[in-house]
């Protein structure tokens, strides 16, 4: 599989760069993005979603979510079913399992991302 860069989610606008972030500049950022724009610009983003990626595999997540959409493909029929169906019923199933090691270990790493930052 090839690795694209400018991935987008189907559910939210792509993450603003830094210099787009700043297109007006008496506009005040939130914590949340003045979070979001130092992960990006350190590199700490990708590094984090890499590490999400690898998780998600070790962990069985990646090959329960192919198995409900392959399930949900086979009983609507290949061409009765698009990437908006499957993402549709997958999002909320996906966001739901995934195990809650994972997400204190992301949150850890972001945690420690802002103290040594601050």
């Amino acid at each position: 599989m090839s690795q694209k860069t400018g991935r987008r989610s189907v559910n939210r606008p792509p993450t603003p760069v830094s210099n787009q972030v700043l297109v007006n500049p008496s506009q005040e950022l939130t914590l949340q993005e003045i979070i979001n724009v130092k992960l990006i610009e350190s590199g700490e983003r990708e590094r984090l979603k890499q590490l999400l990626r690898e998780r998600l595999i070790e962990c069985g997540w990646k090959d329960e979510m192919q198995a409900i959409c392959r399930a949900i493909t086979r009983k609507k029929g290949r061409n009765n079913v698009t990437v908006d169906d499957l993402v549709h019923v997958i999002t909320p199933k996906g966001r739901a399992s995934v195990p809650d090691s994972v997400k204190a270990e992301l949150l850890q790493r972001i945690r420690s991302f802002i103290a040594s930052a601050v």
